[in-house]
């Protein structure tokens, strides 16, 4: 049981997605439109005839269907020309089918008339075809109301008469509901079929049913023990799902709004609203649905997600982050090609027809890889469809958000949409340091429980006694620590909920937990906290700018350096940008087996502030504000962020970074967050006979510095900070030397976000404790000055 439930949640761990498909035919000498059902095969559809001069010519040998903006071909010739005869009766397009005989034409107006023919053979036609627009798309209340769906596998309908393959789990009868439901969509296995968790856990499954026909996603084992109906549904292109993958394409949010409605209109969903929950992708892709504002859908729980694609992870400060990022993508279109899965070989085989005529169109997916690599700048058209921070003001649904500042994944970008969800009616968020799976520890389990429970089921909250006991397994299983239990849930104790709903309403939103990691009680590593806060706005409005000077001896001041203070100076590191902080194992693991370097002589720069007198909290972003001269025309540059303690130990806290070249902010920048435009007309070459000021953003962090402690910034090559991140480095034919000065002209300095009125609590964790934070013996380092 053990081994079979950690492989089902390591799976809704992972990295991001998977692939399939499932298509309808559009019928000739029509006006294109088709009456879909709930139950529909697409294999049932009518399928086109061709236009001959008879009218009565056999059907031709390929399906073809008007989508949104699009319009899908399967079943044709493989490799063979195609043409596409736009509205004005001339050919718009031409394109060749795939080895499977499939095609998309993309980016189409909106019409009807179009028509598809084989190149060499015009006859051979389907006419009448219609394309959709976005706003026009949106069918009727039957189109929702008719589809049903029933505990365990099956398939939905989309608008555009895609199927998407979803697997339904009920924590009980149909006939004992309605229940609370929550979905999780996204591109892993969410819809495969459910597998019993074997062993010992067969022993609750009268009480507990999902135990022994568990969903492929941690909600959906999660919620189904407490007591919430899941629903878990592949995104177009992925799993059994029809269409073809193309990363947060419109598609793909037209599918959720229609998933909400559809599954909110089942018998067996409470109230008739759905939430959505899921970590990671299906985190991120809540933002997206949730953005479309389907008038079903009831909350959202995202965790661990990206703040915006290109700046949080593809290319943080513009370098392409080549390790997770891009190894991501590279999974992403493995996972999205036919048959990429075994349980969707298994469906085929099993005799599913759907799942096998929806693989054909998965080999037209989009090479999100080339896209990223064509675009190594931020532009509105490209990027803004698929960054978060431009769109989350249209959700108005209450939203529950976590995310851990060490992430080493979606990275610790998160906490930049906190300010930006406002009009949602109810926001919780929480941040703490971690890594990307700690949203499933019990401090974040907790209040996710509390948000679903006021949210979506509207009752009090409350944990079913053997789950607190089945929790308490699992956790162990996860983390391999036998005393970390889920807490008191903090609103069960109220006789109603309309009380409980309105003292929950009254709280601070932001949650702040420090030094998760370090309880006293569990073993080092274990991912609880020694204490919290919470806080009213984002930014902390009581947030102290703390600004410190880079002075000439390598020390940080308040005081300003003199004026002849100088500069010091560094070479990048061409070997930095592979080099990561996991040498081995899992970084989910207690004690990681991290490798964090010493700062390499020459190699960088590095200074240091005196002790502490008293424990000084910080939350938020920070800014280090370089005045940088080089003999190259571009730098990459990277600042971390440290704690040297009086034991002789450093542990690490955050880093930042930029190019050089994409120095231009935005308006909307502030002291202590710098925020880069990263557009092609911002970007400026170093002024090589000039201090440049660069101000690169520390991203955002909570940490606590105790009495005794020094701050430590250092400044070089990207890279050797962070468990899976690696970097795309520039490369010059001779090695430059980047100069920072430290002087009353060029005053160097970095911005942290202090917070007063923090009351700390405990005794100084161990350096190795503190999850996401690498420890290293500290050693003293001398910059070398600019000549």
């Amino acid at each position: 049981m053990k081994r079979r439930f950690f492989l089902i949640l390591a799976a809704g761990l992972a990295l991001l997605l998977a692939a399939c498909s499932t298509e309808t035919d559009n019928t000739a000498a029509t006006d294109g439109d088709e009456e879909v059902s709930g139950d529909a095969d697409e294999n049932d559809a009518a399928e086109a005839d061709a236009d001959t001069d008879d009218d009565a010519a056999e059907a031709p040998p390929f399906h073809v269907r008007g989508s949104v903006e699009q319009i899908h071909i399967w079943g044709a010739p493989p490799e063979t020309a195609m043409e596409l005869v736009g509205l004005s009766g001339s050919v718009e397009q031409s394109a060749t089918t795939d080895y499977q005989g499939s095609l998309i034409f993309r980016n189409r107006a909106p019409g009807e008339g179009y028509a598809v023919r084989l190149a060499g053979d015009p006859d051979v036609a389907v006419n009448d075809v219609t394309v959709m627009s976005v706003e026009g798309s949106l069918p009727d209340e039957e189109f929702y109301a008719s589809q049903r769906l029933e505990p365990g596998y099956g398939y939905l309908t989309t608008r555009d008469g895609t199927t998407l393959s979803i697997f339904v789990s009920l924590p009980g009868p149909v006939e004992e509901g309605p229940y609370p439901t929550l979905i999780n969509y996204s591109g892993y296995s969410p819809s495969a079929p459910g597998e019993s968790l074997g062993g010992a856990a067969e022993l609750f499954c009268g009480e507990f049913p999902v135990l022994c026909d568990a969903p492929h996603h941690p909600e959906g084992i999660i919620g189904g023990i407490m007591g919430f109906a899941t629903a878990g549904v592949n995104i177009r292109g992925t799993g059994c799902s029809g269409g073809a993958y193309d990363y947060f394409e419109p598609l793909q949010l037209l599918d959720g709004y229609d998933v909400i409605e559809v599954v909110a209109r089942q018998e067996w969903v409470k109230h008739h609203k759905v939430g959505m929950v899921g970590l990671s992708y299906p985190g991120i892709s809540q933002l997206f649905v949730a953005s479309t504002r389907p008038p079903s859908l009831a909350a959202i729980a995202p965790m661990s997600v990206i703040a915006d694609t290109y700046t949080s992870t593809l290319l943080p400060g513009g370098i392409y982050n080549t390790g997770f990022a891009l190894q991501w993508i590279e999974n992403v279109l493995e996972k999205a090609q036919p048959y990429a899965h075994q349980w969707i070989t298994d469906r085929v085989d099993g005799g599913d027809t759907i799942c096998e005529e929806n693989q054909l169109l998965h080999s037209q997916q989009l090479d999100a890889i080339a896209k990223a690599l064509e675009n190594p700048f931020y532009s509105d058209e490209i990027g803004g469809p698929v960054n978060p921070t431009t769109f989350v003001d249209k959700i108005e649904v209450p939203v529950f958000l976590a995310g851990q500042c060490q992430d080493e994944q979606t990275g610790p970008h998160f906490a930049a949409l906190f300010d930006k969800f406002v009009n949602a009616p109810l926001v919780r968020f929480t941040m703490t340091n971690g890594v990307h799976a700690d949203g499933y520890a019990p401090q974040i389990l907790g209040e996710w429980l509390t948000f679903l429970s006021l949210t979506v089921n509207r009752e009090l909250p409350s944990i079913p006694s053997n789950a607190a006991a089945l929790t308490g397994m699992f956790m162990e299983i996860i983390y391999d620590e036998p005393n970390l239990d889920m807490p008191p849930l903090r609103y069960d104790v109220y006789a109603d909920y309309e009380t409980a709903m309105q003292d929950y309403e009254a709280e601070n939103p932001v949650r702040v937990i420090f030094e998760s990691g370090a309880a006293p009680d569990l073993s080092p590593g274990a991912p609880q906290g020694i204490f919290e806060a919470r806080f009213r706005e984002w930014p902390i409005p009581e947030t102290t700018p703390l600004r410190l000077y880079f002075q000439p001896d390598g020390s940080l001041a308040e005081q300003a350096p003199p004026a002849d203070g100088g500069a010091g100076a560094f070479e990048p590191d061409p070997e930095a940008g592979d080099r990561v902080t996991l040498q081995s194992g899992s970084v989910d693991a207690l004690q990681p087996d991290y490798i964090y370097r010493q700062l390499a002589p020459s190699k960088a720069l590095s200074f240091i502030g005196a002790p502490l007198e008293d424990n000084l909290a910080m939350v938020g972003s920070g800014s280090v504000d370089l005045w940088l001269k080089s003999s190259a025309e571009d730098a990459d540059l990277e600042v971390n962020l440290t704690e040297v303690r009086p034991d002789g130990m450093e542990s690490y806290v955050q880093s930042g970074w930029l190019r050089a070249s994409r120095r231009t902010l935005k308006e909307e920048s502030t002291e202590l967050r710098p925020v880069s435009s990263h557009y092609e007309n911002d970007a400026h070459p170093l002024d090589p006979e000039a201090w440049n000021l660069v101000r690169v953003e520390l991203m955002p962090f909570a940490h606590v510095f105790r009495a005794g402690s020094r701050i430590r910034i250092s400044v070089d090559t990207p890279g050797d900070s962070r468990a899976w991140w690696r970097f795309k480095l520039l490369e010059f034919e001779t090695p430059p030397t980047h100069s920072v000065a430290h002087n009353a002209d060029f005053p160097s300095r970095i911005v942290l976000p202090g917070v007063p009125g923090i009351e700390v609590m405990g005794e100084r964790a161990d350096c190795h404790a503190l999850r996401g934070q690498p420890c290293r013996d500290y050693e003293p380092f001398e910059n070398q000055p600019a000549r």
